[in-house]
């Protein structure tokens, strides 16, 4: 659970709520998001996100990041791959700020926990 801003907890279900929610609305990719997704040795398309933001669970929380309360979110896209995305849902948008294919090197088998 984490704080939200109007005081309280929100579980990661109630977060993944608010994501949904935001991306029904409009979702804004960020420059540095769209420069990731464009990268030829990804190629992550605007439906992969959509996919990953609709089917995808949280997996690391940042309440308190500069940005505003973001959060990692994993999920499949288009082509069964394993897709990161990190975003900040607000109440007219969501913001993509992130998106990558994991490393296996960096992630636990299943991409949720990272190797330290």
């Amino acid at each position: 659970m984490t704080r939200n801003p109007i005081g309280g907890t929100m579980t990661h279900e109630e977060i993944l709520a608010r994501i949904r929610t935001s991306a029904a609305q409009r979702i804004l990719f960020l420059p540095h998001a769209t420069r990731q997704m464009m990268r030829p040795d990804r190629m992550i398309s605007t439906s992969d996100v959509r996919m990953v933001i609709d089917n995808g669970e949280i997996i690391e929380n940042y309440p308190n990041d500069a940005r505003g309360h973001s959060c990692l979110v994993l999920g499949f896209g288009d082509h069964r791959r394993f897709i990161h995305v990190v975003c900040a849902p607000n109440d007219e948008y969501l913001a993509i700020i992130s998106t990558y294919l994991p490393i296996p090197e960096k992630w636990s088998t299943d991409f949720k926990k990272r190797i330290t």
